[in-house]
């Protein structure tokens, strides 16, 4: 609590102890956290300094990738944890898995340590990419559910700045560091697990309060993000065609952190009215002959899992719970009921068909540019319009998604559906290849991959409630890594290996004659991907079934709960016995 008496210094110090404990102040410290959190994005920059220092072939690189999008994808541990723990408990086991695991991988690069086994550099990078899931289950879940009535545009801002850390990681390693591998390797290891260090307090849940103009400064932070990822954008490409001295990437990186922190001047004015109206009800208050004193939001206590109404105690077996009488859809699921529900099954189908086929597209852009006769300059620019249509994607699903919904009662798992139908058209622009077809289908894969995990996770929040939705929406992730394994390692790769080598019996040679298996022309893909837009197109249907299911619910009110909440920040204040208490 802080005092309403006084002013001057005291008052400021107030206000910043206001701001600092506030919503707001949670949401930006929470777009930081994601900031840093994409570290497996930038691999490919430092697997090859990996390769050369450890002696690695490149059998044993493509292991350790594997290794990599394991860790990244299976975030079912950091749910779980969030689930009976505090979320400050969950971050610092994220920073600590962080650190360990990037820290002892640069110890092996630079030599500081005897050169690790295989499995050892295989767990180590499990280990540093999990990671990632307790920053998002800590960030992502908390500002959900501060935010509930808008958490489509929450979810599409967090994994936005997701999509953007590689390439805000990189403009800062490349200021500090110069251009040295080596050293983001450990810029990797220490930034983002100070990130969560720093603010392991400040992200927490507070009560709901209603603000009239929150999707005001959810646009606002909108425009921010873009800005910034257009600047990356040219910055990335601009250091590709000219050489950059050190003092332009400290400019870069500069301007880089000046947009990333913009959004704090935004939240700073939204506290400051909100500070001015808190102040202006207790001084009526006080004047009336109550006095009040101003409470900043606090953490919610959650209330035990296990605690039940002894008055409705159901005389129904544990089997008929979980199956037959499940609560409405919005209501808060348990993990099982959610999990073996007819609803996350057909979105888990949506997701490993959509998901997969996109991941392997955007895992395979390289090579499929190279079979295309794509020079190499130009298949890195199909790499980073991939990077930013992902970012588009993400914030598009979240934001109009939103919109569309709140306005016309747009069903969420429609525009899923859509996005599906569009991913198909980009991955048979792969398959039947024109003169730059694949500028445009690396615009329309990187845009429907990014959108559709944002509304994976919107949608599971919806459907099943927030109580469990730490465990549920990394148990819905997990259908991108199954998908990818499936569609790139045991479709994808053996179809290409099989056209390689029909190339090779052209040119009357044979596999033991030639270092590494490539494809070159339009046959080398056409196959794999014709599989893949015919695997998303179901995916598409399946999700067509779940709009058919869940069309009734979507033309409800299903923030209504929500809006039950009042509409002022008069919430945050409370009556107290005493004036001068102080925090």
């Amino acid at each position: 609590m802080v005092e309403t008496q006084g002013g001057g210094g005291g008052g400021g110090l107030q206000f910043v102890l206001h701001v600092l404990r506030g919503r707001w102040f949670s949401l930006f410290a929470s777009f930081l956290i994601m900031s840093g959190a994409g570290a497996t994005y930038l691999f490919g920059i430092y697997s090859q300094e990996i390769k050369n220092t450890l002696g690695y072939d490149q059998t044993t690189l493509v292991l350790l990738g594997f290794f990599k999008d394991l860790g990244a994808n299976v975030g079912v541990l950091s749910g779980l944890l969030a689930e009976v723990s505090p979320t400050w408990f969950v971050l610092l086991v994220g920073a600590a898995m962080n650190f360990t695991g990037y820290f002892m991988i640069w110890l092996s690069v630079i030599g500081k340590i005897s050169k690790p086994k295989i499995w050892q550099m295989c767990i180590y990078i499990c280990l540093g990419a999990n990671s990632q899931n307790f920053a998002n289950t800590g960030a992502l879940v908390t500002s959900v559910r501060n935010f509930p009535e808008s958490r489509g545009n929450m979810i599409g801002l967090l994994k936005g700045f997701t999509g953007l850390s590689g390439a805000i990681l990189t403009q800062l390693y490349l200021a500090v560091y110069g251009n040295d591998a080596q050293s983001l390797i450990l810029l990797i290891a220490w930034m983002p697990a100070a990130l969560s260090v720093v603010f392991v307090y400040t992200i927490r849940e507070m009560k709901v309060v209603r603000q009239p103009n929150q999707q005001t400064v959810f646009f606002h932070c909108l425009l921010i993000s873009i800005v910034l990822a257009l600047f990356l954008m040219v910055m990335t490409l601009l250091e590709k065609a000219i050489a950059f001295s050190h003092a332009a990437y400290v400019v870069a990186a500069t301007v880089s952190c000046a947009l990333l922190f913009s959004p704090l001047l935004v939240f700073i004015r939204e506290e400051l009215a909100i500070w001015r109206q808190m102040k202006q009800t207790s001084s009526l208050d006080h004047n009336g002959g109550v006095a009040n004193t101003i409470v900043e939001p606090t953490e919610i206590q959650q209330p035990q899992k296990d605690q039940v109404n002894n008055s409705k105690i159901s005389t129904s077996s544990w089997f008929s719970k979980i199956f037959f009488e499940k609560p409405a859809r919005g209501e808060d699921y348990s993990i099982l009921q959610a999990l073996l529900s007819t609803d996350m099954l057909i979105l888990f189908v949506a997701t490993l068909c959509g998901l997969g086929s996109s991941l392997t597209a955007v895992d395979n852009m390289g090579q499929i540019g190279g079979s295309l006769g794509y020079p190499k300059t130009t298949v890195k620019s199909f790499l980073s319009l991939l990077s930013i249509w992902n970012f588009f994607g993400r914030i598009f699903s979240g934001f109009v998604s939103e919109s569309l919904l709140v306005r016309y009662k747009f069903p969420r798992t429609l525009m899923m559906t859509l996005v599906l139908f569009l991913s198909c058209i980009g991955l048979l622009l792969i398959a039947f290849p024109f003169p730059g077809s694949l500028y445009v289908a690396s615009i329309i894969i990187g845009f429907s991959f990014g959108a559709q995990l944002p509304l994976l996770f919107t949608i599971i929040s919806e459907l099943f409630g927030l109580k469990y939705y730490s465990t549920l929406f990394n148990c819905g992730q997990l259908a991108s890594p199954l998908g990818s394994y499936i569609l790139n390692v045991k479709v994808t790769g053996p179809l290409y290996d099989r056209e390689a080598l029909k190339d090779l019996e052209k040119r009357g040679l044979t596999r033991a004659s030639v270092k590494e298996l490539t494809c070159i022309g339009n046959q080398c893909y056409q196959l794999p991907f014709i599989i893949l837009a015919c695997v998303t197109f179901f995916g598409a249907m399946a999700s067509l079934i779940l709009v058919a299911r869940t069309r009734q619910f979507y033309k409800g009110d299903i923030y209504k709960k929500f809006k039950e909440q009042p509409n002022t920040p008069d919430t945050e204040m409370a009556s107290s016995n005493t004036t001068n208490k102080t925090i």
